[in-house]
C-alpha cells in the first residue's frame, strides 16, 4: 500500500462568489460551505484515515471538522498550508486592482511565480513553505490516506511542484473549485495524479453555484 494525499480546497466563502482576492482574510464559510463540508464528509468518511493537515484559516478548519468528528481523527494546523497573502490586494476585486496597481498587476499575471501581488507573496515563496509540509507528510505517512485542507492558490501550487509544472503557471494550468477534491498517490517512481478537481460528493445544486 503506498500513500496517497487528497487535496480539499475549502467550502464556498463569499469571496469566492464575488471573485474578490482572499488570502490572510480570515473570513467565513457561508451555509453553503458549510455544506460542502458535510457532505464531503459523508462521502468520504468510510475510507481508513490516516491523518488530517490544515491550513490554520477558519475556512479550512470548518471545512475539515466534519470529516474529523465523523472519523475520531484531530486535525493538524500548518502556517505552510495558508493561502497566498495578496497584500494590498486583500478584499479587492480583479478591476480595482488593474486599476490601483496596474503595473503590478500585469507583471503578477504574467508571472506569478516570480511576482508578487503588493506586499504579498510570490508563488515560489508558497511552494517553498507547503513543500515541507508535504515533506513532513511523506516522511511520517509512509501508507494510507491523508486528507490536506487548503486553498486554491496554495493547492495548484503544491500539484504543480508534485507534478514538475512551472510555478509561474499555476493560473494558467490547473483550476481548483471550492471543496473539490485531488488525489495524488506518492508512488515509487514519483507523484502519481489520480484525480483532479472532482466535486462529486457535492449535491447537483451546489455544484451548480456561480463563482466556484
Amino acid at each position: 500500500m503506498s500513500l496517497k494525499v487528497y487535496f480539499l480546497r475549502h467550502g464556498e466563502t463569499t469571496s469566492s462568489q464575488t471573485g474578490t482576492y482572499c488570502g490572510a482574510l480570515d473570513i467565513n464559510l457561508t451555509p453553503e460551505g458549510h455544506q460542502m463540508a458535510k457532505d464531503f464528509a459523508q462521502a468520504y468518511q468510510s475510507l481508513p484515515w490516516t491523518a488530517i493537515y490544515t491550513s490554520p484559516l477558519r475556512r479550512t478548519v470548518d471545512t475539515a471538522k466534519p470529516l474529523c468528528q465523523a472519523v475520531g481523527i484531530e486535525m493538524q494546523s500548518r502556517d505552510g498550508l495558508k493561502e497566498i497573502t495578496y497584500g494590498k490586494w486583500e478584499g479587492k476585486t480583479p478591476e480595482e486592482i488593474n486599476h490601483e496597481f496596474h503595473d503590478e498587476y500585469v507583471r503578477w499575471l504574467a508571472d506569478p511565480g516570480w511576482n508578487s501581488p503588493t506586499g504579498g507573496e510570490k508563488g515560489v515563496d508558497i511552494a517553498r513553505r507547503s513543500s515541507l509540509v508535504l515533506e513532513e507528510i511523506e516522511q511520517t505517512h509512509s501508507t494510507g490516506n491523508v486528507l490536506v485542507v487548503s486553498h486554491k492558490a496554495t493547492i495548484r501550487i503544491m500539484l504543480c511542484s508534485l507534478l514538475g509544472i512551472d510555478v509561474g503557471r499555476f493560473r494558467d494550468r490547473i483550476g481548483m473549485p471550492v471543496a473539490s477534491v485531488t488525489i495524488v498517490e506518492m508512488a515509487e517512481r514519483g507523484p502519481l495524479l489520480h484525480v483532479m478537481g472532482d466535486r462529486s460528493h457535492l449535491s447537483e445544486q451546489l455544484r451548480q453555484r456561480v463563482g466556484t
